[in-house]
């Protein structure tokens, strides 16, 4: 009898394990540091802190949120890096919720009078709009979202402080030079803004100088174009 063997081949599959990715960045505008304890004012370092007051969407173009991207921004608004590179002061430092606790400002950017070489010597001088750059990229709200604290200051002769409505008013000119089509070193911005209510208080309770504040935000958008 001729017998048949019946032969079973059973396949074999590789699983690869992929090696662990980085994390995604969460596509949204940003996320209330209050969620996860944080806060939407700085550390100023005098008992008080200065309003994150504007916040660059992380829905921005991913190239304007790095630090070279922020920087060539502020160029075509206006503003620049500190004159000869010179920081006086300690840094500032937020809370913006996202699991890494406070972290200490990326760059702090001065209004440079249409010159972004020295110009914010000028700045440095007789005062003028100022910002320091927070960004929320943390774990628990990994966004990429810039929160900024914009104020108008006076000049070395009164030690740089905050001048009368200073937050509200670095504020609107800093969004009101932003808005629109911009251009610096050869990239073209287009912003959008809008203001949101809610995330700070309103008045003089726990700002820095005792300076009240109205309480808006603005969000602003900024894509490449």
């Amino acid at each position: 009898m001729l017998l048949r063997h019946l032969i079973v081949v059973v396949p074999i599959f590789a699983y690869a394990c992929a090696a662990p990715s980085k994390q995604a960045r969460q596509a949204v505008d940003f996320v209330d540091p209050h969620t996860n304890s944080g806060s939407m004012l700085d550390n100023a370092g005098s008992g008080g802190g200065e309003p994150l007051n504007v916040i660059i969407s992380g829905l921005s173009s991913a190239d304007v949120l790095t630090d070279s991207g922020i920087i060539n921004f502020a160029k075509a608004v206006g503003f620049s890096t500190e004159c000869l590179g010179i920081h006086i002061g300690d840094p500032q430092s937020a809370n913006l919720g996202d699991g890494r606790g406070p972290q200490n400002q990326t760059v702090e950017l001065r209004q440079d009078y249409g010159d972004p070489n020295l110009g914010t010597c000028l700045e440095s001088a007789i005062g003028g709009n100022h910002f320091r750059v927070f960004r929320q990229n943390g774990p628990l709200a990994p966004t990429g979202a810039l929160f900024l604290a914009v104020s108008q200051e006076q000049p070395a002769t009164e030690s740089h402080t905050i001048s009368e409505d200073g937050y509200n008013r670095g504020r609107d000119n800093f969004v009101a030079n932003a808005t629109g089509t911009k251009s610096f070193g050869g990239v073209t911005y287009s912003t959008v803004s809008q203001t949101v209510t809610g995330l700070l208080p309103v008045g003089s309770n726990g700002i820095n100088h005792g300076i009240a504040i109205d309480g808006n935000v603005v969000l602003l958008t900024v894509k490449i174009v």
